[in-house]
């Protein structure tokens, strides 16, 4: 499991970020695009308040203002490094000729999301504050990791009270995951993950999640174009809070990870017949949407680890997850692991026979 920051540094930089983040409704007819020297700059025009806002825009806002006005990806990115004052002639020119109400997600004045105006905020701050002193009232339970990062924010939770072995030495216990993204990229999602201790690996229940959605009524916004909540938002919000609680409570079940500890045993006895184990873990690399890099790591984990089998290469893959830079795809590499570990027997038998044939071709 890869680190990042200790629970005092995540909480200060949530305090942080909900002091100085703020939303904005703007209709995109007063909005303007412009290209510097330091990257493209989204400026918000108010002539009512005589007051423009200029904001930075990071790589998400970017993305989503091309997806928005319906530019390609592949000729968004080149206009904007080859030709940047063409992409933002193209943006203002869409900008007025699809006029449609934003909202835009700003922090550290940086525009780091462009939304529709249903989005529902379900905030980071939010989601800690309900679900940290929960964590705090279970027994010996710990925050292992943690990490808030401009896609999403994660709670990495361990709980010592379900433990067990797979084999003589090799002990896990249970877990969950709390992750939420503030930008659009994902709905908040509570879900279990097992810890091995043995290599400090986190396997992320990718079956058994629970979610909500960052989608509801319409918003509202000042004069200013600043976002308010009203009572009635008010109110959900408590309302979903207390369903976090409930279920973060829940999601410490002995059934499920029991369900999973079987299904490991069961990987351990699922052993890799390839007579050719790079071709395997390339081919499993590349069904499972991992890099050549990646696919390199996780080959070389598995070797090291001596463990071949499904749940070696399973193990191999939460393993090379904590060797990537971004702490996003280390979490997106712990749920391949758990995909990979869920594979079928059929699926498993062709990843093996597949790797064979290339190797007679």
């Amino acid at each position: 499991m890869k680190f990042g920051k200790t629970l005092n540094e995540l909480a200060m930089e949530l305090t942080r970020q909900n002091e100085v983040k703020r939303d904005f409704l703007v209709d995109t007819r007063n909005m303007m695009m412009d290209s510097t020297t330091e990257g493209q700059q989204l400026t918000l025009i108010n002539n009512e308040k005589h007051m423009n806002t200029a904001l930075n825009v990071n790589e998400i806002a970017h993305a989503q203002i091309g997806q928005k006005l319906g530019i390609p990806k592949r000729y968004y990115e080149k206009m904007r490094t080859e030709n940047p004052e063409l992409l933002a002639t193209n943006v203002n020119s869409w900008f007025g000729k699809n006029p449609q109400r934003i909202m835009v997600r700003s922090l550290d004045g940086t525009a780091r999301a462009f939304l529709s105006d249903r989005y529902r905020r379900i905030d980071n701050y939010e989601i800690a504050e309900t679900v940290l002193p929960i964590i705090g009232e279970l027994k010996d339970a710990r925050v292992e990791s943690c990490e808030v990062t401009d896609e999403r924010m994660y709670i990495k939770v361990v709980n010592p009270r379900l433990t067990t072995e797979i084999v003589p030495g090799d002990v896990v216990q249970s877990g969950i995951l709390i992750t939420n993204s503030e930008v659009g990229l994902g709905s908040m999602t509570i879900q279990p993950l097992i810890y091995r201790l043995v290599c400090t690996n986190g396997l992320v229940v990718n079956d058994a999640r629970t979610r909500k959605y960052h989608c509801g009524r319409g918003n509202e916004a000042g004069e200013d174009y600043t976002l308010y909540a009203n009572e009635t938002l008010q109110a959900d919000d408590r309302a979903l809070m207390l369903k976090v609680r409930d279920t973060v409570k829940a999601t410490v079940d002995q059934v499920q990870f029991e369900r999973v500890v079987n299904m490991m045993r069961n990987a351990k006895d699922a052993k890799i017949t390839s007579n050719d184990i790079p071709a395997m873990v390339e081919m499993a690399a590349n069904d499972f949407g991992m890099s050549q890099h990646e696919g390199e790591g996780v080959l070389n984990h598995l070797i090291h680890g001596g463990d071949l089998s499904l749940y070696g290469l399973s193990n191999a893959v939460t393993r090379a997850a904590q060797d990537v830079e971004s702490y996003d795809r280390s979490t997106a590499m712990e749920g391949i692991g758990y995909d990979i570990l869920s594979m079928s027997r059929t699926e498993w038998g062709k990843l093996n026979k597949a790797s064979k044939m290339t190797v007679v071709a």
